[in-house]
């Protein structure tokens, strides 16, 4: 019918769009991680903020492979997904890796946070002082808690199915008759909850980086010299401020993914898978730009390019 070609064709332009961003998202992240890991091979060894670059940037690349392969199936070929166990299989470890994605980000920016503002409380001077030695335990306690997600995202999806849809004996089907999408609100309330804490994070590394810049640049009024933390103030406060800027749109679209996932709203979903897979590319470009060593790498990658263009 002329209904099912519409839903065909815009379903087709869905995922080719979703697929360049995908793509594009998968070589800027996978830049991220390359330079990294030579650094570590020349060096040895990484600072902290490498090591949470180096983590964000794996963890995004496979997100964004799993992201790709669900959003493919959903849309192309819907009934792959009631394969037993391919549905479980691939929402826990998109869970996983989405997890890990926003807790490395907020991370990220509470270590921006730490290592740049100014501030005389005592546990903030312990927290500075010990942030080096703190990060890799913090990462592997997020990992830790990430897989746990992923674990516990694996078991309500595979409970729910089984208690409310019967599965053929020949094919392991799933009975097609009953929308899944109607019992993954568990896993909708457990990536809430780590969406909600993370962003809190960040609102919270934002307010107060934000007031100690404020407090540093009322200090430095009479002095017209220029000052090497204020423009370390002003950096990272405009990293952190982008990050909120964009988690704040990705929260608004993850409120609608809970309203419209269970209603065939096209048009909106569209827009979700849109944004869903824009977040990690533009804030790993931002990240990209407002690191030298990285931003360096990359401009003289694109001249290299460029040249060889020029010579054909």
């Amino acid at each position: 019918s002329a209904q099912q070609s519409n839903v065909t064709s815009f379903g087709v332009m869905t995922v080719a769009i979703i697929t360049l961003e995908t793509f594009a998202g998968m070589w800027i992240n996978s830049f991220i991680v390359s330079v990294l890991c030579i650094a570590l091979i020349k060096r040895k060894t990484l600072n902290s903020n490498e090591k949470i670059l180096l983590l964000l940037g794996c963890c995004r690349f496979c997100y964004l492979c799993f992201s790709w392969i669900y959003t493919f199936l959903s849309i192309i070929y819907p009934y792959c997904l009631l394969v037993h166990p391919i549905l479980q299989l691939l929402q826990s470890a998109y869970s996983f890796f989405n997890c890990s994605n926003f807790w490395f980000s907020a991370c990220l920016c509470v270590f921006y946070c730490i290592k740049i503002a100014n501030f005389r409380n005592r546990f903030f001077i312990y927290l500075k002082v010990k942030i080096d030695r703190i990060v890799p335990w913090l990462l592997l306690g997020l990992v830790v808690f990430s897989l746990v997600m992923g674990i516990l995202v694996y078991n309500v999806i595979g409970k729910a199915v089984c208690k409310n849809l019967n599965f053929t004996c020949e094919g392991r089907l799933w009975k097609a008759t009953i929308r899944i999408e109607e019992y993954f609100y568990p896993l909708y309330f457990l990536t809430g909850f780590v969406f909600t804490t993370s962003f809190m994070a960040v609102i919270f590394s934002a307010v107060f980086l934000l007031f100690s810049l404020w407090r540093h640049k009322h200090k430095m009024q009479t002095n017209s010299m220029k000052n090497l933390s204020m423009d370390a103030h002003i950096k990272a406060m405009k990293s952190i401020l982008s990050f909120l800027v964009m988690y704040s749109i990705n929260f608004i679209f993850f409120i609608l993914t809970l309203i419209y996932s269970t209603k065939n709203q096209n048009h909106v979903m569209f827009l979700v898978y849109l944004i869903q897979h824009a977040f990690p590319t533009v804030h790993s470009l931002i990240l990209i730009l407002s690191n030298p060593k990285l931003k360096k790498t990359l401009l003289r990658i694109l001249s290299c390019m460029k040249c060889k263009v020029c010579m054909k």
